[in-house]
């Protein structure tokens, strides 16, 4: 059976079928051929119940929020701000790329958004002060990842739709990760730009500080607002999100007059594409996951892969190869709906701290969309870049080894990820 739906989901992909097919089509197949007298409604239901949960609200609220700020101005506000306090420094402009992808991902919740409103802008400015284009983009990718990890992690939504775990939590946990990943990049950003001898930038006046900070006062309010809403317990995630995009229209339309009221339905179309998507995956999942649940495939695997009475360290393990694998194949949101309900059960009969697991899970999604071959803000960063997929990646690999170390850090500490809860 599950060879049957793995060749079934291999082939359609060869095919060159986008990801929600396989993931529809195979439990339906498993279903008429392994359990042909169950009502195919059933299934049907599934789909349906897939994209109920209220917590989803959030998703769509989250990308139209970081729709209406990458049309306006305030990825260039962030850039502006920490470039005057930093960029100077040597290795500064790498810093101000990381801490900017950071603080977007804290507005947006979206790698792939990252890479757009942040790698566009800095790419130039990094190879204006001597980075080798390769580089750039290396940084650009695996800082924009920063994104799954720090509040509002889309990845994070899903996989608490997925196990029942509270979105909320799920979000402070995820920012003592965030902010360590983004040290390491920074330490490394240093280190890198004294070898490479990167020229020094100009130092900005403390008038230009001031005048810099001013402008980026509003869009810092993001993460405050965010993070401080739902930490207080003032609003839910999902209400964080309506709430966000409120800050957003207010900012880019009303007081920065960056995006014009005409170009509000074309942002809300590209942000209804992206969610459709993202909906159809979620229902796809939803199925899938009930047929292999129905037909005890978790348990199967999980006891050949995990053995009878795994510790909670093995199982944290074994998810982070599962997870890191399969994020490196297919997009993170479709291995969290595929792969959470078969470790889940295992890894709470371990002792494994449900939030603790999502942020593994998390991390992972997080390096598997920055890694070759098929990481997904790869071929994001090839299409803004206009780059081939060979040059794009091949800077990657000191991002890949730290962001390794961090994983098994988050392994072996568990306080790392509970610390603020």
């Amino acid at each position: 059976m599950i060879a049957t739906m793995l060749i079934i989901m291999v082939v359609l992909l060869f095919l060159n079928f986008p990801m929600m097919i396989p993931l529809m089509v195979a439990p339906l197949v498993i279903m008429f051929i392994y359990f042909p007298t169950l009502d195919p409604m059933i299934l049907m239901q599934q789909f349906s119940t897939g994209i109920e949960a209220y917590v989803l609200l959030a998703v769509p609220l989250f990308i139209f929020a970081a729709d209406i700020m990458t049309t306006g101005k305030t990825s260039n506000r962030l850039l502006d701000f920490i470039g005057s306090f930093i960029g100077h420094i040597r290795g500064g402009y790498a810093v101000t790329t990381a801490a900017a992808c950071t603080l977007f991902g804290a507005i947006s919740g979206s790698t792939q958004a990252t890479v757009v409103a942040i790698g566009k802008p800095m790419r130039q400015r990094l190879l204006k002060v001597g980075y080798k284009d390769s580089s750039a983009m290396a940084l650009i990718i695996n800082s924009s990842d920063v994104a799954l990890l720090v509040p509002p992690s889309i990845g994070m939504i899903i996989y608490g739709l997925v196990s029942g775990t509270s979105v909320g939590d799920l979000f402070i946990a995820g920012i003592i990760p965030g902010v360590l990943v983004f040290l390491c990049f920074a330490i490394y950003s240093v280190i890198y730009a004294k070898a490479a001898n990167i020229p020094l930038a100009n130092k900005a006046s403390w008038s230009e500080r001031l005048q810099m900070t001013k402008k980026a006062l509003l869009p810092l309010g993001f993460p405050v607002l965010i993070i401080g809403g739902i930490y207080t317990g003032l609003f839910s995630p999902t209400e964080a999100a309506g709430v966000s995009v409120l800050y957003a229209f207010i900012l880019e339309v009303l007081i920065y007059r960056s995006v014009h009221i005409k170009d509000i339905p074309k942002v809300a179309k590209s942000t209804g594409l992206v969610t459709s998507a993202v909906f159809v995956l979620v229902a796809g999942g939803q199925a899938f996951t009930w047929v292999i649940s129905f037909a005890r495939i978790p348990q199967m695997i999980t006891e050949s892969v995990l053995g009878s009475d795994p510790s909670a360290i093995y199982v944290l393990l074994m998810v982070t190869i599962f997870f890191f694998i399969g994020c490196m194949f297919v997009d993170p949101i479709v291995v969290i709906l595929i792969l959470t309900p078969i470790f889940y059960p295992a890894a709470m009969s371990a002792g494994v701290d449900p939030i603790h697991l999502g942020v593994v899970i998390t991390f992972q999604a997080a390096l598997g969309s920055a890694t070759p071959p098929f990481g997904v803000d790869i071929f994001t960063a090839s299409a803004v870049f206009n780059k081939p997929y060979l040059q794009v990646i091949k800077g990657t690999p000191p991002y890949i080894l730290m962001m390794f170390v961090i994983s098994a850090l988050l392994i072996f500490f568990e306080e790392l990820s509970l610390i603020l809860l």
